[in-house]
């Protein structure tokens, strides 16, 4: 019992277009993706940050 099926994807569709409506959707998406790029960008970051700390133990 899970989403394995199409009918209970397009059951969840249909609920999202309904609760939100067509319109916001696709600026939700985009919010979304616009704030998972700055947080990879972030983390990417974050990992060239420690690096230097590493060499300066020696």
């Amino acid at each position: 019992m899970g989403l394995d099926q199409p009918s209970h994807w397009l059951f969840i569709i249909l609920i999202l277009v309904v609760l939100f409506g067509a319109k916001r959707l696709p600026d939700s998406a985009k919010s979304i993706a616009k704030s998972l790029k700055i947080f990879k960008s972030e983390l990417k970051d974050t990992g060239d940050d420690t690096k230097p700390d590493s060499d300066q133990k020696k």
